[in-house]
């Protein structure tokens, strides 16, 4: 067996039980409750030309036909810290006398978020690799009790994705990538019974299932790249338990969404290249979500009423010497959430806009680390959303997030 084979084997038996151990976590920096941040290096971008790039082996999550751009073989492995904030003002909520008084605090929390990703030729033609992250997640916890606590103290959706992907090289010009995913996820929902208790009520659920993401890459000529991949939604029978005054099994179904991409690399001279990407998510696989005791008696119902968005990027780099590479990006982000009815108090989600920095600092041919800051503005939201049961919660979301990563990779 090949030495850089066995290192690839060794290398992956260290970092993976290391990597799942932190990837099941959550806070979203994208619209909804997705994360983009499967690599630190495209946080200087705002992850524009994500399908395109290609430069190291996190290829492999955004568009696995890019494993044949790199090197026989490659190993990165990357770290962020997400800061969020969500704060709540009230406007004129309903909620009885029970539910608690205040705005609940900040409910944003922070985290670090860890990926890792393995890549070797088998020939000249076939790549092999296998990555790990965090597609999705998020979470929310206020002060308790608060105004809106009969609808939301905790909310938590938390992921980690296991991904073993092939790539071909075609020809000079194209190349083609498909790979398969495990993916689990895991949910907890706490809030208090009604409006007219404070006894406690949680949500634990969790299933793990299985996807398939796809990618091409065209080589238009030596400055020009364009990108296109796939990742399928994946669709979850969650199970779990209710504890509350009358605990019990409980069930849910909820299909996470299909993602496609469409990245362009553009070298403008030896010292400038742009980035572009067009994102679109099917956020409307979750349109409602009903979760329901064993008995298949309705417990509660979450009416999101989610619409499919666009996510579009712009971004530069700047090559100031043999060492050093200078990134810039901006990207518009639509969130899923169609109206003041439907936005729920545990995920009071809006548009995103990101700016961000970044730099790359390669000390030799075969090793770079990249440092990505950006700042993600999220459109203040309004909420109006009234359920019988659990009262009315009225006002206005102001949010942020912060996002700090390093990614190292290395090519033996």
């Amino acid at each position: 067996m090949p030495r850089g084979f066995q290192m690839v084997q060794e290398n992956s038996k260290r970092l993976i039980p290391a990597l799942l151990l932190l990837a099941c976590s959550g806070v979203a920096s994208a619209s909804g409750f997705q994360s983009f941040e499967q690599n630190a290096s495209g946080i200087g971008n705002a992850y524009s030309g994500s399908a395109a790039v290609a430069d190291n082996a996190s290829t492999i999550f955004f568009n696995p036909a890019g494993m044949t751009q790199l090197q026989a073989h490659e190993i990165s492995g990357g770290l962020t810290a997400v800061d969020s904030s969500v704060r709540f003002n009230d406007k004129g909520s309903s909620v009885g006398a029970l539910a608690g008084t205040g705005d609940g605090g900040d409910a944003g929390n922070w985290l670090l978020v860890p990926n890792g990703y393995l890549s070797w030729a088998l020939n000249k033609d076939w790549y092999v690799g296998i990555g790990i992250g965090r597609p999705f997640g998020v979470k929310n916890e206020y002060n308790d009790p608060w105004l809106g606590a009969a609808q939301a103290t905790l909310f938590e959706i938390k992921t980690v994705n296991i991904n073993p992907s092939v790539a071909y090289r075609v020809n000079d010009k194209v190349s083609l990538g498909f790979g398969l995913n495990w993916q689990r996820a895991e949910l907890d929902y706490r809030h208090h019974q009604s409006t007219a208790s404070t006894a406690p009520w949680k949500l634990t659920l969790d299933d793990d299932s299985w996807g398939w993401n796809a990618g091409a890459l065209f080589t238009i000529s030596p400055s020009t790249k364009v990108g296109v991949s796939y990742r399928s939604a994946i669709k979850y029978d969650l199970t779990g338990k209710i504890a509350s005054t009358t605990p019990g099994n409980a069930k849910a179904s909820l299909k996470l969404p299909g993602t496609f991409i469409l990245s362009v690399s553009q070298k403008l001279s030896d010292k400038w290249e742009m980035l572009g990407d067009a994102s679109w998510t099917g956020w409307n696989s979750i349109s409602n979500v009903n979760i329901l005791r064993s008995s298949g008696a309705l417990e509660q119902s979450l009416d999101t009423d989610f619409r499919n968005t666009w996510r579009v990027a712009l971004g530069a780099n700047y090559k100031f010497n043999d060492a050093w590479k200078l990134k810039y990006g901006v990207a518009y982000d639509q969130t899923p959430v169609q109206r003041a009815a439907n936005r729920q108090a545990f995920l009071p989600d809006n548009d995103r806009f990101w700016l961000s920095i970044g730099a790359q600092w390669a000390p030799s041919k075969t090793s770079a680390l990249d440092l990505g800051l950006s700042y993600i503005i999220v459109k203040d939201s309004r909420i109006n959303n009234s359920q019988a049961t659990f009262g009315r919660v009225t006002g206005d979301y102001e949010a942020n997030n912060w996002l700090l990563g390093a990614q190292y990779s290395l090519s033996f």
